[in-house]
């Protein structure tokens, strides 16, 4: 697959690049992308969810009435459960919701992400650059130059400078990402990639 290169105004170059077909032109695998997201959305989860149960509340442990002849039903002490402001039966505990998946499918989810963002048109790739100052203006400018500002959009370097990522940081939609750290996730989620020239071999190298 061949893709023209853009400079930052948004204005076509004379040069063109091409995709790795065996990267960028597979065929989709649905499964191995909802694993890998699902294990990505998994190991965001804090899982540290916490109730008390009847034997770490605080309180007197002393019955609250005697066992027969009240005519009500039998009580405990005042941590029971059934009490307002007692403990809590089978409440959650802190729990790890990591998983692990295999290289191989990582790498299969990924292709298929990429796949699917070069088949609907997706991805733009842009020639090397660098912004000599952190604004966030600057990069707003370079999103309007493709009618992509206001949309959810990654931008892929090599090696991210500070002045870019200063830029970016205020945007709560756009983000600029490493590509040794893409993930299918933020593939997906991302209405647009933004691929630098230098990075585009960086990407198909974490994909082989």
């Amino acid at each position: 697959m061949e893709l023209e290169v853009y400079n930052i105004k948004g204005e076509k170059t004379t040069r063109t690049i091409t995709l790795d077909d065996t990267v960028f032109n597979i065929e989709p695998n649905d499964h191995a992308i909802w694993l890998d997201t699902k294990q990505f959305l998994a190991n965001r989860r804090q899982g540290t969810h916490k109730t008390k149960e009847k034997s770490e509340m605080s309180g007197s442990t002393r019955k609250l009435k005697k066992q027969k002849g009240t005519g009500g039903a039998r009580a405990g002490s005042i941590k029971s459960p059934l009490l307002s402001g007692g403990a809590r039966v089978f409440g959650p505990r802190p729990k790890d919701y990591d998983f692990k998946l295999n290289r191989k499918l990582k790498k299969l989810a990924r292709k298929s992400a990429l796949t699917y963002k070069a088949k609907e048109n997706q991805i733009v790739v842009l020639e090397d650059f660098s912004l000599d100052t952190a604004k966030t203006k600057d990069y707003v400018n370079i999103l309007k130059s493709f009618q992509l500002d206001g949309k959810k959009t990654v931008m892929v370097v090599a090696q991210p400078d500070a002045n870019l990522v200063l830029s970016s940081r205020n945007l709560r939609k756009a983000k600029v990402s490493r590509a040794s750290d893409l993930n299918t996730y933020e593939i997906l989620n991302a209405n647009h990639l933004l691929i630098t020239e230098s990075s585009v071999k960086e990407v198909e190298k974490i994909c082989q």
